[in-house]
């Protein structure tokens, strides 16, 4: 099982059990150690556990990430691992991504392969190579058929090949759906006059519904962010709801502005940027991050467990 690496590329690794993982990941971090290659590998704690085992002495040199928190939100993956692993280190870099696993929820997996697709956008001509598992014994085949058009080539126990179905704009598109109605939320409508009141509103929302202190100011600060977004970049108003729902409060913030960049809130941004941190913000403080886009509207979902 070998995985080539060039200037950019995104593999998707289909394994079955520990035995083909390890074949799949362990030659691969060693090449590019051997290379004098930056190697990063964020993947959830068990799988971890594996990788660093198998490497012994050598997992001094890699960079050891617990996706199942660093990427408990799929959004934060590109900020917060990916490019800010990669921007940092010159030169040639491989990272070891695993934000998909069995453990994930139905609620989040759209976020997630929509981050595998967009992956693909995000790095340019990079001298980057990016490895993706994917367990093909436990997840459902409508995942590794996204597997299949977010990832241009494929790996596993019978070697390399193009993907036939590479197509990531498609699941970009795919995953953009109407989020599901609450069944009872409290809402507040705003625009630049109201927008200390809809902070507010939200911090008191959020105790009511049993948010822990720490994040409810988290809650605060990514309605006050939203918001002003709405206010600054889109129709200068727009309505903020608040609910709790299975484990999580939620805070949904709906305008009439059309966010055209799929990649917004998922780049950090450059030294001396004025203005685009706050979707990056959001995305950084929140359990999970969810959008809806569509011309005249933008409706943006934000998780916070309780």
């Amino acid at each position: 099982m070998t995985v080539t690496a060039g200037p950019f590329t995104h593999v998707g690794l289909l394994y079955s059990g520990d035995s083909e993982y390890l074949d799949g990941t362990i030659p691969y971090i060693l090449e590019g150690l051997k290379r004098d290659e930056p190697v990063a590998v964020a993947v959830p704690g068990r799988n971890l556990t594996l990788i660093e085992a198998a490497l012994g002495d050598s997992a001094a040199d890699v960079e050891l990430i617990d996706m199942s928190e660093a990427g408990r939100n799929p959004g934060r993956i590109l900020p917060g691992v990916l490019l800010a692993f990669a921007d940092n280190r010159p030169g040639p870099v491989r990272i070891i991504g695993e934000p998909i696993w069995a453990g994930r929820s139905a609620v989040e997996y759209p976020a997630c392969a929509q981050h595998e697709a967009l992956i693909n956008f995000a790095f340019g001509d990079r001298d980057l190579s990016i490895l993706c598992p994917y367990d093909r014994t436990r997840l459902g085949d409508d995942v590794l058929a996204d597997a299949e058009r977010t990832h241009p080539i494929l790996a596993g126990a019978d070697g390399d090949r193009p993907s036939a179905g590479y197509a990531p704009d498609a699941v970009v598109e795919k995953y953009n759906l109407p989020l599901p109605e609450p069944r009872s939320a409290d809402a507040f409508r705003f625009d630049l006059g109201r927008l200390a009141a809809v902070r507010r509103f939200a911090q008191t929302r959020a105790e009511v519904s049993g948010l822990a202190k720490d994040r409810v100011e988290d809650l605060v600060l990514a309605v006050a962010e939203l918001s002003a977004n709405s206010v600054l970049h889109g129709s200068g108003n727009g309505v903020v709801r608040v609910w709790r729902d299975e484990g999580h409060v939620l805070c949904e913030v709906i305008d009439e502005g059309t966010l055209s960049d799929p990649l917004a809130g998922r780049r950090p941004a450059s030294p001396g940027q004025l203005g685009g941190r706050g979707l990056v913000l959001v995305n950084q403080v929140a359990d999970l991050v969810r959008q809806y886009l569509r011309p005249g509207s933008t409706v943006t979902r934000v998780y916070f467990r309780v």
